[in-house]
């Protein structure tokens, strides 16, 4: 068995061990705040003990209804085993009453949910420019890889030029030394790279490029095989004929693997190097007050939900027989889950955005536009969780800051170098000074990058020319050349 098959095996195996409830809860945990309303509606419908709060209370309510038994109504049981079921649904409805209370009261500063505010909500989108390249990665959040290995693919992928392949001679190998993984653990998570979408990304040469694009049925096709991993030149160059001889075949034949070829895409790295716009709903507010940064948790758009007070008064009085009272603990113990789940869900938002602005003190509380490197391993110790729920918490979600709208994994960036002191230096900090050197240039006499690289060891920042190269390039700053006025 190869170590990728012994770690999907493993990993198979620990879902497993979950409980269904704790894998919901830990989807409510990963939701984006416009899916989890949609949930807590889907929720509101299947549950009829759930309801929406209106403006009239339950004390509203006549209790002359449920004062006295009614023919329709059915005889409280007697018998001790229903008294024991009754107390215990009544012991689980005053803990969900108190939990909701304690939500309501939570949202008394915002405005009452409504089916209404659909528009409300459209208007508090906020615009947000997403990167290619992190929505590219972004897909090996389920495989929940260790940091080692996440920073091993995103070097790669950092190695790779704007059409998106590794340098010639590039070893894979050796890279891997850095990160104590075995060669056959790098070839494992290149290959997850090169599945990844779009295909092809990271490859070696244009052969490597393109086979990653083939379905595995087209892979069965040794023809097509054949036109991108050994005749790519011939077929670029129309020698049909001299292809067609080769595999004994016609030249139509050719032609036919020669159409599917040409939906293949030689070019796959200039497919994520664009910068996409997307219109969000911060999860989170960060807002500096009186010199400290507290945390409003934007859950105001979800239902502002209370337990029926029809059913509390009747649970009250046992106005349910036995396979009713059943039915009604259930849903109970369905209500009970869902708030407690909201309720995680806020609190693990509210601690794990207090443990960014506290690692990320000088981008809060100065104001230097610049982020240390933050993984989500060191936010995980720090709350004494599991990494994969950091993971879960950053996916989708997004913070309204005093210095704009940030993705949660904005906050996350990986070392570009060091120091003087040996301290990490993070990625956004060396672009940062790339821009404001080249900003100041002799435009008669641009830097080069070697130059550049110069000019940061002088500050004490010690960037290899290659990672310069990589960044300007990201930046949409030209080469020293093109920029020469």
């Amino acid at each position: 068995m190869s170590a990728m098959e012994q770690y999907l095996s493993l990993k198979q195996k620990q879902e497993l061990a979950l409980k269904p409830k704790m894998l919901q809860s830990l989807k409510m945990l990963a939701l984006p705040i416009l899916e989890l309303e949609s949930y807590i509606k889907q929720e509101l419908v299947n549950n009829p003990l759930l309801e929406l709060r209106e403006e009239k209370d339950e004390d509203d309510i006549d209790e002359a209804n449920f004062a006295q038994p009614t023919p329709e109504s059915p005889t409280p049981i007697e018998d001790s085993d229903a008294n024991a079921s009754h107390l215990e649904t009544l012991a689980e409805a005053q803990e969900l009453t108190d939990i909701l209370d304690n939500w309501n009261e939570y949202h008394s500063g915002y405005e009452s949910w409504s089916s209404d505010s659909e528009t409300e909500h459209t208007e508090s989108l906020i615009r947000y420019e997403e990167n290619g390249k992190e929505k590219f990665l972004e897909q090996l959040y389920p495989l929940e890889l260790p940091e080692d290995e996440t920073d091993f693919i995103t070097e790669l992928l950092d190695s790779c030029d704007s059409y998106g392949f590794l340098p010639k001679g590039y070893n894979i190998h050796n890279l891997a030394k850095k990160y104590a993984l075995t060669p056959e653990r790098a070839e494992e998570l290149h290959n997850i790279i090169l599945s990844l979408n779009p295909k092809g990304i990271s490859a070696r040469n244009m052969a490597e490029c393109l086979l990653a694009q083939l379905t595995e049925e087209q892979k069965q096709n040794r023809i097509l095989v054949g036109l991108v991993s050994e005749h790519f030149e011939n077929l670029i160059h129309r020698r049909y004929q001299k292809i067609a001889s080769a595999y004994g075949v016609s030249e139509e034949t050719i032609l036919l693997a020669k159409e599917q070829v040409s939906k293949l895409d030689p070019k796959p790295g200039l497919r994520i190097l664009s910068t996409n716009a997307v219109y969000v709903f911060p999860d989170v507010t960060m807002k500096l007050i009186d010199g400290k940064y507290e945390i409003i948790i934007n859950d105001h758009i979800t239902p502002n939900i209370i337990i029926s007070p029809r059913y509390r008064k009747m649970i009250n009085r046992g106005y349910f027989d036995k396979e009713t009272m059943q039915f009604v603990r259930e849903r109970i113990n369905s209500a009970k889950f869902l708030i407690k789940s909201i309720y995680m869900r806020m609190r693990t938002l509210e601690r794990v955005s207090l443990s960014i602005i506290n690692h990320q003190y000088d981008f809060f509380y100065l104001g230097t536009g610049q982020m240390k490197p933050l993984t989500y391993a060191v936010i995980a110790r720090d709350l004494g969780v599991n990494e994969s729920t950091i993971s879960r918490v950053v996916k989708h979600k997004y913070a309204e800051t005093p210095y704009g709208i940030y993705a949660f994994k904005d906050f996350f960036t990986s070392t570009a170098g060091f120091d003087d002191d040996y301290q990490s230096i993070s990625r956004q900090k060396v672009k940062s000074h790339l821009i404001r050197l080249i900003e100041t240039e002799n435009k008669k006499k641009p830097y080069s990058d070697q130059e550049l690289v110069e000019l940061l060891k002088a500050e004490g920042l010690n960037i290899s020319r290659r990672i310069i190269t990589k960044y300007r390039d990201e930046l949409g700053i030209l080469n020293s050349h093109l920029r020469r006025e």
